[in-house]
């Protein structure tokens, strides 16, 4: 269990990729825009960093370490499902920190406890995690329930071993154009998704590189520490022990509402971009048209209120010019 398990993170290996991966990214995107970075410099001293994101795209898994990496951050150890230890891929992706967790532990206490073992000793060494709070992939963009089962080791975890803070910093990525949109839409349709291989990452792989997908955004959410919900949650838990045996009563809620404050905190880094004011109006449209006019008046008026009433401190608009919403919709060819 612990070597179907664990990572295998090598250096060597992390910086050769983060070449080979910039002149691909530069190449199908239009550019990365990684927003509130210097959340990294006030949560990274002396700090476990815990990143969870949504999950919205494939590409989540190579955008955010990516970014973080080219600013001099170490990258975080990602969890991802036992499916995708493909031959070859699952040996790549362990040396860039990857490592594998099944989708259900039930009825396999050894497991269990294997996983939970292995995940106190990455927290305990400092080395940063990711993982995706709604397990899954959206079909659609918006946020799916989120999955308590990871939160809930990570808690139980550190109460065993608390050897420095712990922050949850939730992610948000923001795509003008997927590459799996026709297969999502096929999936919403009624068809089955298709099961990971090795021929159909070499065929994602050649069609990236024939699209163009416009800007991508990654935005880090407001942080959220640990021991202050801890602190509500359980007095006096620095001067107790736990273990597998001694699980708190209170520790369910305590997860409960870190899972929706982590929810609440992705929707809040947001970027409204050019494409999701061009859907907004044009989906709401019969037939989906729209005079020209009417329609910059309609982004005019949408930008005003976002301006007015912004959801949060941390939601930005990628382009605030009607004209240029436009004219870069008709350039990436979502408008005629």
């Amino acid at each position: 269990y612990a070597e179907e398990i664990a990572a295998n993170y090598s250096p060597s290996f992390v910086s050769l990729m983060s070449l080979i991966l910039a002149r691909i990214l530069n190449r199908v995107y239009d550019g990365i825009v990684f927003q509130h970075a210097e959340t990294l410099q006030q949560v990274a001293a002396g700090k476990e960093i815990i990143y969870v994101p949504c999950h919205r795209s494939t590409m989540d898994d190579i955008l955010l370490p990516f970014a973080i990496y080219q600013r001099g951050y170490a990258i975080p150890h990602i969890a991802a499902g036992l499916n995708l230890n493909l031959p070859i891929v699952g040996r790549l992706l362990r040396k860039g920190g990857t490592f594998f967790i099944r989708r259900s532990f039930r009825g396999n206490a050894l497991y269990t406890v294997v996983f939970m073992k292995y995940l106190a000793a990455i927290m305990a060494r400092g080395h940063p995690i990711e993982y995706f709070i709604e397990g899954g992939r959206s079909r659609t963009g918006r946020l799916l329930p989120p999955m308590t089962g990871m939160l809930s080791m990570t808690v139980r975890s550190y109460l065993r071993e608390p050897r420095r803070p712990a922050v949850f910093v939730p992610v948000y990525f923001g795509y003008e154009r997927l590459i799996e949109a026709r297969t999502y839409i096929g999936e919403l349709s009624g068809k089955p998704k298709e099961k990971e291989s090795v021929r159909g990452l070499l065929r994602g792989i050649v069609r990236i590189l024939r699209q163009r997908l416009g800007h991508v955004y990654v935005n880090l959410g407001e942080p959220i520490y640990l021991e202050r919900l801890l602190d509500r949650y359980g007095p006096g838990w620095r001067e107790r022990t736990f273990d597998d045996q001694n699980r708190p009563p209170w520790v369910n809620a305590l997860v409960d509402e870190l899972a929706l404050s982590i929810m609440r905190n992705i929707n809040g880094a947001a970027t409204v971009t050019p494409i999701n004011l061009l859907a907004v109006i044009l989906l709401a449209t019969p037939r989906q048209a729209l005079l020209e006019a009417d329609l910059l008046r309609q982004i005019d008026t949408l930008v005003a209120v976002l301006r007015a009433i912004p959801y949060s401190n941390r939601v930005t608009i990628a382009h605030e010019e009607a004209r240029r919403t436009v004219d870069y919709g008709v350039e990436l060819g979502v408008v005629l």
